[in-house]
C-alpha cells in the first residue's frame, strides 16, 4: 500500500518532467493534442491508483495512519520523508484525483486558445505538478514537507489564472500569490517554533504528544501563526479579498480546482496540525476562529445577495466565489468549536463543498463559453436566460447544484453544515457556550440569506420564455464531454447526501483520535 501511495505521487510528477522533453513530438499542434490526451491519461491512471488505495485501506482501522513510508531526509535537521493516510486525509486524496481527472478530461476540448496563450504542452506540465502538490498536502505527516507541498501548489496555479485566464487575470494572479505566499511565511514561522521547541517536526509524534513540552504561551503564539496562515487560504474573513478576483479571472478548470481542493488545504491543516499538536493554543483561539467563521457565513451570503440583485452587473463566477466565503465559514465553526460532532461536519462540508462548488464552476463555465459572458444581468436580460427551456439540461444541472449548495436534506450540502451547527450548539468543554450559540444562530442565518440568493439565482437564469429574442441564436444543450466531466460529481453529491455514512466512518474515529491524543 505504501507503494501505491508513492506512485500517486510520482507518476504526475514524472507527467510533469516529461512535458519537459520532446517526447511529445516536435510539431506545435500535433505535439499540444497529445499533450491533452497524456494529460487525461496520466490524471486517469492517479485516479485508478487512488481507488486502488482506498480499496485496500483497512476500514476497521480508519483513525490508524495506514501506507505509511518514513526516511530520513534531511537528517542535519530531522526533516523525514513521512508519508501517510487515514480516515482524515483518504477521502481529499480521492477528491483531489476525481477533479484532477474530470478538469483533465474537460479542458482536452475546452482549453483556451488563441493569440498570447501558451501552448497545451506548457498548461498540461503546470495541471500536473498542480495535481503533485495539491495531493502531496494531504499526505505528507512532516511539517516541513506540508509547507513545500503547500507552496508547490501556488506557481501552477498563478499561471493557469495569468496565461489561460479572462478579464483582469494578471492583477487577480498577482494578488492571489502575494496573498498567499505572505500567509504562508506567517505559517512556516509557526512550524519553526513548534519543532525548535518540541525537537521534531514529525506530525505523528507531535500529534501524539498532544501538546506535552509545550508551554502555553508557545502553544498560543504557534496557533496564532499557523492559524492566520491556513485561514487566507481557507479563506476566512477578512483574508478572503484574494478569492473573488482569482475565480473571476480563472480559466474554468482552474476555477474547479481552487474551490474543490485549494481552499482544502487551508482547513485540513487546521485539522491535521492545530487541533492535534497545539491543542491548549487552538482552544485559547477557538472562540475568536468562530467569531470570525460566523461573521464570514452572513458576510458571504450578503455579498452573493447584492451581486444576485438586478442592475448589480454580478458575474456569476464571482458570486460563487463570495458563497464559497459563506459556505467555508460553515467548515471553520465546525472546527472553532473543538468537539468530534463539529469537526466531523467540517471534514464533511470540505468534500461536499468541492463536489458542488466544482459542479458549479463547470456549469457556469460552459454557459459563459456559450453566452460570451457571465454577467447576470446580461444573461437575464428582460426575459430571463431561460436554460429550462433553451438548454434543458444544463438548467436543471445548474438547479441541481444550487439547491445542494443551499443545504437541501437528501444532498452533500446539508450534513456537514448541520453537524457544524450542532457542534457549536454544544462546544467543547471551556469553551463559552453562549459565544457558540450566538455563532450558531448567525450560521442559521446565513443558510437562509444562501436559499435566497441561489433561488434568485435559478429564477433569473434557468426561467424566462424561450421564444422571446437571445442574445445567442441556437444555445446548444449538454455535450458529450460536458456530460462525462459533470456526472460523477452530481451522482456522488446524491450519494454523499443519502448516505453520509460513508464519509463519516472515514473520518469519526480518526477525528476522536486526533481530539484525544491518544
Amino acid at each position: 500500500m505504501n507503494a501505491v501511495l508513492i506512485a500517486l505521487l510520482l507518476v504526475p510528477l514524472l507527467g510533469a518532467a516529461a512535458c519537459l522533453t520532446p517526447v511529445l513530438g516536435s510539431d506545435p499542434v500535433a505535439a499540444d493534442r497529445r499533450a491533452l490526451r497524456f494529460n487525461t491519461a496520466v490524471t486517469g491512471i492517479v485516479l485508478l491508483l487512488t481507488l486502488a488505495l482506498a480499496a485496500g485501506f483497512d476500514h476497521g482501522r480508519p483513525g490508524r495512519m495506514q501506507a505509511t513510508t518514513d526516511i530520513a531526509w534531511i537528517p542535519a535537521i530531522g526533516v523525514r520523508l513521512h508519508l501517510g493516510v487515514d480516515g482524515i486525509s483518504l477521502p481529499l486524496i480521492v477528491l483531489t484525483a476525481l477533479l484532477t481527472f474530470l478538469c483533465a478530461l474537460y479542458s482536452a476540448r475546452r482549453l483556451p486558445s488563441g493569440e498570447g496563450v501558451p501552448s497545451a504542452r506548457s498548461f498540461v506540465g503546470l495541471f500536473l505538478l498542480l495535481e503533485v502538490g495539491m495531493l502531496a498536502t494531504f499526505a505528507v505527516l512532516d511539517l516541513i514537507l506540508f509547507f513545500l507541498a503547500f507552496e508547490i501548489v501556488l506557481i501552477p496555479m498563478y499561471f493557469l489564472i495569468a496565461r489561460w485566464g479572462s478579464g483582469q487575470r494578471v492583477p487577480a494572479a498577482n494578488r492571489f500569490i502575494l496573498y498567499t505566499l505572505l500567509g504562508s511565511a506567517v505559517m512556516l514561522l509557526g512550524f519553526l517554533l513548534v519543532g525548535t521547541k518540541a525537537g521534531t517536526f514529525d506530525m505523528q509524534a507531535l500529534a501524539a504528544a498532544h501538546g506535552s513540552g509545550l508551554s502555553h504561551t508557545t502553544q498560543v503564539t504557534a496557533a496564532l501563526a499557523i492559524m492566520v496562515g491556513l485561514a487566507v487560504k481557507a479563506p476566512a474573513w477578512p483574508l478572503h479579498s484574494w478569492l473573488p478576483d482569482a475565480h473571476t479571472a480563472a480559466p474554468t478548470v482552474g476555477s474547479v480546482l481552487l474551490a474543490g481542493v485549494l481552499l482544502k488545504m487551508g482547513t485540513y491543516g487546521l485539522v491535521r496540525v492545530l487541533l492535534p499538536v497545539v491543542p491548549d493554543g487552538t482552544a485559547t483561539l477557538a472562540p475568536y476562529l468562530g467569531a470570525f467563521a460566523a461573521v464570514g457565513i452572513v458576510y458571504g451570503s450578503l455579498a452573493c445577495l447584492a451581486l444576485a440583485r438586478p442592475g448589480a452587473k454580478g458575474d456569476l463566477k464571482r458570486l460563487i466565489a463570495y458563497s464559497s466565503v459563506g459556505h467555508m465559514g460553515f467548515v471553520l465553526l465546525g472546527i472553532a468549536s473543538l468537539t468530534p460532532a463539529g469537526v466531523n461536519g467540517a471534514l464533511f462540508a470540505n468534500i461536499a463543498h468541492g463536489l458542488i462548488t466544482g459542479l458549479l464552476f463547470f456549469i457556469v463555465g460552459a454557459v459563459k463559453d456559450r453566452y460570451g459572458t457571465a454577467d447576470l444581468d446580461t444573461l437575464s436580460g428582460a426575459t430571463g436566460a431561460a436554460l429550462y427551456g433553451r438548454a434543458p439540461r444544463i438548467g436543471a444541472l445548474l438547479a441541481f447544484a444550487a439547491v445542494a449548495s443551499l443545504g437541501l436534506p437528501g444532498l452533500a450540502g446539508f450534513w456537514g453544515e448541520l453537524l457544524a451547527m450542532f457542534g457549536a450548539f454544544d462546544p467543547a468543554a471551556g469553551l463559552s457556550r453562549p459565544a457558540f450559540v450566538t455563532y450558531m444562530v448567525l450560521a442559521g442565518l446565513g443558510t437562509l440569506l444562501t436559499a435566497a440568493y441561489l433561488l434568485i439565482v435559478i429564477r433569473r437564469v434557468c426561467m424566462g420564455d424561450p421564444r422571446q429574442p437571445s442574445a445567442v441564436a441556437e444555445l446548444p444543450d449538454l455535450r458529450p464531454y460536458e456530460a462525462l466531466s459533470w456526472t460523477p460529481l452530481a451522482a456522488l453529491t446524491l450519494l454523499a447526501g443519502l448516505w453520509p455514512a460513508l464519509l463519516l466512518g472515514f473520518s469519526d474515529p480518526a477525528v476522536k483520535h486526533l481530539l484525544g491524543g491518544g
